[in-house]
C-alpha cells in the first residue's frame, strides 16, 4: 500500500477551466479560518470551531502537507480539497483507502466549482497513484454532497451511524486500462 506522503509534493498547480488547485500560502490563512468557523460549511462536519481558537491555532501557512490543495478562483482561495489515507475509519470498506474530503466557502456553492475542482484532483490522484481506490464519507442528510459524489463516479458501499447521524460511504474504483 502506497502512502500519500510518498507522492512528490507540491505538484505543479492544477489548472481547470476556471480554477487552480495549488499548495496553500500565507495569504490563505484567513480563508481557512473562515471555512473552519463557518456554521454553513460545517453543518455536516461536526459543527464550526470557535474563531478565536482558530486564530490562535492555525499557523501562518496552514494545511501544507501532501494531499491538501487550495482551490483558487481568480487569485483567491474559495475552498480546499484533501486526500488522506483512511487508517482509522469506522467502516472496514474504507480502511487503508484514500479518503477524499472537500470544503468550499458557502458563497462559492451552486456554481459547479466543487465538481470541477474534485474531478481535476481525482484525475491528478489517478495519475500519481494509479490503481488506488478512493472513498468519500458524508452524512446522508447532505444531499448536495451525495449528488456531487455520484457525479464524480462514487457508488454507495455502506451506510452507518456515527457522530449522531447516518453516514454515507462511497467508493470510486480505479479505472482499469483496456487490454
Amino acid at each position: 500500500m502506497t502512502e500519500l506522503g510518498s507522492v512528490t509534493w507540491p505538484p505543479t498547480p492544477i489548472r481547470t477551466e476556471r480554477l487552480v488547485l495549488r499548495e496553500s500560502e500565507a495569504r490563505d490563512r484567513a480563508t481557512f479560518i473562515e471555512l473552519l468557523a463557518s456554521p454553513e460549511v460545517h453543518a455536516y462536519l461536526g459543527g464550526p470551531r470557535p474563531r478565536d481558537e482558530l486564530e490562535r491555532e492555525i499557523p501562518g501557512v496552514p494545511e501544507r502537507w501532501p494531499g491538501s490543495f487550495v482551490v483558487d478562483l481568480d487569485g483567491a482561495m474559495i475552498g480546499q480539497i484533501l486526500f488522506r489515507r483512511a487508517t482509522h475509519h469506522l467502516r472496514p470498506a474504507a480502511v487503508g483507502k484514500v479518503d477524499l474530503g472537500y470544503m468550499f466557502l458557502s458563497q462559492a456553492w451552486g456554481f459547479g466549482y466543487a465538481t470541477e475542482a474534485c474531478a481535476a484532483a481525482l484525475d491528478w490522484f489517478a495519475g500519481v497513484l494509479p490503481g488506488e481506490p478512493v472513498v468519500l464519507t458524508t452524512q446522508t442528510a447532505n444531499v448536495r454532497s451525495i449528488r456531487l459524489a455520484a457525479k464524480l463516479g462514487f457508488t454507495e458501499v455502506d451506510r452507518f451511524r456515527a457522530w449522531d447521524a447516518e453516514q454515507w460511504l462511497g467508493l470510486k474504483s480505479p479505472a482499469i486500462p483496456p487490454c
